[in-house]
């Protein structure tokens, strides 16, 4: 576990995404969950020792089974955005690990079988406060990655964390996002409202300027491009094309490139078949 501050820490050793948790008076303020249930069990041990009064409550910064699979296991009211809490009312009552590889971190952990989703108990629209301490904690909504995709920022330390928005040194999930929105949250990351923060992505933990505007870059590279292969059909051969030249971008382990590449491959064809994504309304499911 790394500290950010004496109350905020992060974890990025676990399969998925990176976590953190705010330490408060009241409580925990945990920030989404491990896919694996060893490693929910994990974690949840390592919260006991931080501290804090005895509430708990889990934000999901958007509905991806990477930070939502783990979300009943951790036994607390979660909280998430409006349109989070809505994907959730259109999925099954229970996941099953089988189906379409999507890239995603969870489809290469061995016996999760069956596992009840767990919808939040509370939803926002725009911007919820939480007052559990002696400074604030925001939850903002941002979309971009999804509908639903939403940043928690502490004001007063200057720390933010950014769900999927930034990711380090791998492709984005595609299927359910919205690029001009993505770049309008980029750009705000990047203006001086958020000069001297700590932004700490959900895959790779802290990152740099450099690391946004890089995936800045991509995001709007990635945009011309969709815009020049939008056809009124899908058009598999030019996305295959355009995950070749995509894949360039990282410097992935060899190991981790077959993944990448379905990652995108899933992402830009769905992206691609929505007759509404560039009106803006999306499908949440990546």
């Amino acid at each position: 576990m790394q500290e950010i501050t004496g109350n905020i820490y992060i974890e990025d050793q676990f399969h998925g995404v990176t976590l953190g948790v705010i330490v408060t008076p009241r409580g925990l303020i945990q920030i989404d969950a491990p896919p694996s249930p060893e490693d929910v069990r994990s974690w949840r041990a390592a919260l006991m020792n931080l501290g804090g009064g005895m509430e708990r409550a889990l934000v999901n910064l958007d509905a991806h089974p990477d930070r939502t699979l783990g979300a009943r296991a951790m036994d607390c009211i979660v909280i998430a955005h409006e349109k989070t809490a809505s994907t959730f009312r259109t999925r099954p009552n229970t996941f099953k690990a089988q189906g379409e590889e999507t890239g995603a971190d969870w489809e290469s952990i061995p016996g999760l079988g069956s596992v009840r989703w767990v919808p939040p108990e509370i939803s926002f629209l725009n911007q919820m406060t939480l007052h559990w301490g002696d400074t604030p904690v925001l939850l903002e909504h941002h979309a971009g990655p999804s509908s639903g995709s939403i940043w928690v920022r502490m004001p007063e330390e200057k720390i933010v964390f950014v769900g999927d928005a930034v990711l380090k040194n791998q492709p984005p999930f595609f299927a359910g996002a919205n690029l001009t929105d993505w770049i309008s949250a980029l750009e705000i990351l990047l203006s001086p409202a958020f000069k001297g923060y700590t932004i700490i992505s959900s895959r790779g933990g802290v990152v740099t300027t450099n690391v946004v505007k890089t995936q800045l870059d991509f995001i709007k590279h990635v945009n011309e491009k969709l815009d020049k292969v939008t056809t009124k059909k899908t058009n598999p051969a030019a996305i295959e094309k355009l995950v070749t030249s995509l894949l360039t971008w990282f410097k992935a382990p060899a190991a981790r490139q077959k993944q990448f590449a379905q990652r995108l491959r899933y992402g830009l064809l769905h992206y691609n078949s929505r007759p509404s994504h560039v009106s803006g309304q999306f499908n949440e499911m990546q």
